[in-house]
């Protein structure tokens, strides 16, 4: 959790893994924040999650008073988060204030109206709970029912004056038409509240996309912008904080092997322990093997997690067989875990969720990734992009290297998507290119970039058998292997360029 100040406001937890960190605390105590958000954007969830977590943290009671559903509805579909909602009613640390209206039933707006008798059956429920947290779902159901404004908000600053007079820290939350509109129906809720809370369920590209937004915090700071968010079964909200804090993580000096004897040479000895590489390379030219050479590249006191989302569990191991490495055995010793999903599985913040839990669980000291491609198909470019951001700052900060494979959009080469959003977060980069020559194609490889490191600036011919790959000279003879545009050049104007870049006594290099 964000551990910066907050002045003199105190906060209380939410029980929302990740918000606690946007909001460097919780809720600020004794206080009422508005929740607002459109259909589907999980402000029923986010007000009884607030509640769940004042009972668990310090056995503090909680009231739910709702105008739309009725108890038995809401505890029926809380149980789909692993919430027992009848254990708490029946030991008196939940109340429910049910103030639905039944179906038919008309209401008539006439005379003086207020919330008096409401209030007062949310005293006694607080009295009876010992309860320090109210939860009120949602005011639209109540004030939609009547068309003065004047009476909307009179009574919004009568309940809200009253929960603060009650020492409670309340939820109040709001439905809104519009993701980018107005904050709530009636335009006034956002004055009335200390704090604000913006859920959205944007549709980008024909994909959902949740995000939190702490619009205001009275006296207080928070962090700024939009913030993605998921909602996990038996578990309930998890928002995603797209990086730690600071950039604090430390840097080793300690190498480690990519499992290949010659790239670890182009490297300056191999990859760093906390780095991030990125293998770049058109379809067929080899970065499943380079991601199976890293793996096999795990000592004995180190583990390797691969998640792929290209290929099966058994067409890895039937390929590593065929580059005669035995991935069972190693599963078997537990130096090795595979996940395989199809990306459409899942959203990709629940990807990064998923990924993250498993590193936890199983602390591997290497990971691959391959490919980070495919999950391009199943988020916007700025979701992808947060994806990117979330899972190389947590594998930077476990100090675990990471290998990332992505794939160009042409056969020789060419900038993707995934580069754009991740080649300047990466630590190193090696590329993987074709190579026409005289009617045949041939691979190329090099390494691009290698932060803290001196490494290899050539770019060397590999070729690919049943032993895996083997890097061998560098190419002379051709110009424009990175643009995507390779082209021989005679033996005068290779020559031509030697007397101009050549070293004195520098011997000549091998041609490929």
């Amino acid at each position: 959790m964000n551990s910066r100040p907050s002045g003199a406001v105190q906060k209380l937890a939410t029980g929302i893994p990740g918000f606690e960190h946007i909001s460097f605390g919780g809720l600020p105590k004794g206080r009422t924040t508005l929740v607002s958000g459109s259909a589907g954007s999980a402000k029923t969830v986010f007000a009884m999650q607030f509640l769940i977590e004042g009972v668990r943290a310090s056995g503090e009671g909680g009231v739910f008073v709702t105008f739309e559903e009725s108890p038995e509805d809401i505890i029926r579909n809380m149980r789909g988060f692993g919430w027992d909602l009848q254990e708490l009613l029946d030991s008196k640390k939940l109340a429910f204030v049910d103030a639905t209206i039944d179906a038919g039933e008309e209401v008539l707006e006439a005379g003086h109206y207020d919330l008096g008798a409401l209030v007062a059956r949310i005293e006694y429920a607080c009295r009876i709970t010992e309860a320090g947290r109210v939860s009120v779902d949602s005011l639209g159901a109540v004030f939609g029912q009547f068309s003065s404004p004047d009476v909307v908000r009179r009574e919004l600053h009568r309940m809200a004056s009253a929960l603060k007079r009650m020492g409670v820290t309340a939820v109040l939350t709001a439905e809104r038409t519009e993701e980018y509109g107005g904050l709530a129906r009636f335009g006034i809720e956002e004055f009335v509240a200390d704090n604000v809370i913006v859920l959205r369920n944007v549709l980008e590209e024909e994909k959902r996309r949740r995000t939190v937004e702490i619009l205001k915090f009275r006296g207080t700071d928070h962090c700024k912008g939009e913030f993605p968010f998921s909602v996990i079964p038996g578990e309930g909200i998890m928002v995603i904080p797209l990086a730690g804090d600071k950039l604090e993580q430390r840097s080793s000096t300690v190498r480690v092997t990519s499992g290949n004897e010659m790239l670890d040479e182009m490297c300056g000895g191999g990859f760093f322990r906390d780095s991030i590489v990125l293998a770049s390379g058109a379809t067929g030219c080899g970065k499943t093997l380079l991601v199976t050479m890293f793996v096999n590249g795990t000592s004995p006191d180190e583990r390797c997690l691969l998640f792929a989302f290209e290929e099966s569990r058994e067409q890895l191991f039937r390929n590593a067989s065929g580059w005669g490495l035995d991935f069972e055995q190693m599963e078997q010793e537990g130096r090795l875990k595979v996940v395989c999903d199809y990306p459409e599985t899942m959203g990709v913040e629940d990807h990064l969720i998923r990924m993250k839990k498993v590193m936890e669980e199983f602390r591997p000291t290497r990971v691959a990734v391959d490919s980070l491609s495919a999950l391009e198909r199943v988020s916007t470019g700025k979701g992808f992009r947060e994806f990117v951001i979330g899972i190389t700052s947590f594998i930077k900060h476990q100090e675990i290297v990471g290998l990332f494979t992505s794939t160009t959009p042409t056969l020789l080469g060419g900038s993707s998507i995934t580069e754009e959003h991740i080649s300047t977060i990466t630590d190193s980069i090696i590329l993987l290119r074709y190579v026409e020559m005289f009617g045949e194609m041939r691979r190329g490889i090099t390494v691009l970039k290698m932060r803290g490191s001196m490494h290899d600036k050539s770019i060397r011919e590999y070729t690919i058998d049943g032993d895996g790959m083997h890097i061998g000279a560098q190419f002379r003879n051709v110009a424009g292997i990175l643009a995507g545009n390779p082209t021989q050049l005679s033996e005068r104007e290779i020559d031509r360029l030697d007397d101009l870049f050549r070293e004195p006594g520098e011997a000549d290099a091998p041609a490929v």
